[in-house]
C-alpha cells in the first residue's frame, strides 16, 4: 500500500468535473484506491464519493492506493489534482 498527502489547487475544488477526471483517472488502474478527508474514506473510482468529500481550494486530501500498479495510480492520481484539473 502506497499513501500520498495532497492539497487541492484549483479555486473551485473537487466539484462535479474535477470529481469526474478524478473518476476517469482511477478506472484505469487495478489497484484499489481511496481519498480520505478528516474523518471521511471515498472510493476514488466513484464520482458521487470523491463529490461527498467537499475539499475546497487549499484542503488536504489523503491518497491511498493498493494492488498491482498502485505506484502508477497513486502517481496519476496526484499528478491529476497537482495539475488543479485545468482549472485557473
Amino acid at each position: 500500500m502506497v499513501e500520498r498527502l495532497v492539497s487541492v489547487r484549483n479555486s473551485h475544488g473537487i466539484h462535479a468535473r474535477p470529481a469526474a477526471q478524478i473518476v476517469k483517472t482511477t478506472a484505469k488502474f487495478a489497484a484499489h484506491i481511496t481519498i480520505t478527508r478528516d474523518d471521511l474514506e471515498v472510493n476514488a473510482k466513484s464520482i458521487m464519493g470523491v463529490m461527498m468529500l467537499a475539499a475546497e481550494c487549499g484542503a488536504e486530501i489523503l491518497l491511498r492506493a493498493d494492488g498491482a500498479d498502485e505506484v502508477e495510480a497513486l502517481e496519476a492520481l496526484a499528478a491529476v489534482i497537482a495539475s488543479g484539473f485545468g482549472e485557473r
